[in-house]
């Protein structure tokens, strides 16, 4: 079974153009290459048709608040599709939203398990105090954080969230909230797009969980495996980020990896299932 904990669809009636406006910004970035294709419509429908070919059992969609405005539409349209049809939703929040701690426990009270944040999309490190901010509201009140880390490819000269960054946002927190044995904080990528070896020398170990959205694409068989080794199968998620890979691809990379069986078992559902079932 596997549970994707890392996806993104937009409403029906703005998904062509959100998609179309990743897609050819990613390629603007790098001199009119293509980068990005997805491999569905961006559609909620069209997460649900990825699914159901790939057999990927529930998926967990990862919103972006990219300015305060958006706060209101973004997560009330999370809490209309949260918990159905093999679907959970994240919230989502802008570090410049007013009253951030008002909102966060608004969000919790929708019955959403966490909030995504893209340090680049919101133009905010992770280490700003507007982050630091909710995070400690977010600890205190057992609210799940996933950032994006690493690289992004829509913004490849920009650096919004290194390992460096994680450790200075979080390093103080962990200790103080109790995190090494609840972590509520995790890290998109592994830790960072094409930032392996950053997260094997700074990241693994640390309270927190790492989740393998793109993987597949952008790093090998045996940098996964290692990095997997160092930080512990149990505090690995499955995803793909699809639409941005497809589901099958990342079941693909999992199945061949040099893990124990217990081990796939934990990446694939298990660790997924404590967040949004605890």
């Amino acid at each position: 079974m596997y549970i994707d904990f890392h996806t993104h669809v937009f409403p029906e009636k703005i998904a062509e153009k959100a998609v179309n406006s990743l897609t050819m910004r990613a390629k603007e970035a790098h001199g009119g290459k293509d980068m990005l294709t997805p491999c569905t419509d961006g559609t909620l429908s069209g997460l649900k048709a990825e699914m159901k070919k790939s057999g990927v059992k529930a998926s967990v969609i990862m919103p972006v608040v990219t300015a305060p405005r958006q706060f209101d539409s973004i997560n009330a349209y999370a809490a209309e599709i949260n918990g159905k049809e093999g679907i959970y939703s994240f919230g989502g929040i802008h570090p410049d939203c007013e009253n951030p701690e008002e909102k966060l426990d608004y969000i919790k009270s929708l019955g959403l398990k966490g909030v995504k944040m893209h340090p680049a999309y919101q133009n905010c490190v992770i280490e700003d105090r507007r982050f630091v901010k909710i995070a400690r509201h977010c600890m205190q009140n057992g609210i799940y954080m996933l950032f994006h880390a690493g690289y992004d490819i829509a913004f490849p000269e920009t650096d919004f969230c290194t390992a460096d960054g994680v450790i200075k946002a979080f390093g103080q927190m962990f200790g103080e909230y109790g995190e090494s044995e609840n972590p509520h904080v995790i890290l998109a990528h592994l830790g960072g797009l094409k930032s392996g070896a950053e997260t094997l020398r700074k990241l693994c170990g640390l309270p927190v969980y790492l989740d393998l959205a793109c993987t597949a694409d952008t790093m090998s068989d045996s940098e996964v495996e290692e990095i997997i080794k160092a930080h512990g199968a149990e505090r690995i998620l499955f995803a793909s980020d699809c639409p941005w890979q497809s589901q099958t691809d990342a079941i693909r990379q999992l199945e061949r990896l040099n893990l124990t069986e217990k081990e796939k078992e934990l990446i694939a559902h298990i660790n997924a299932e404590k967040i949004l079932l605890g």
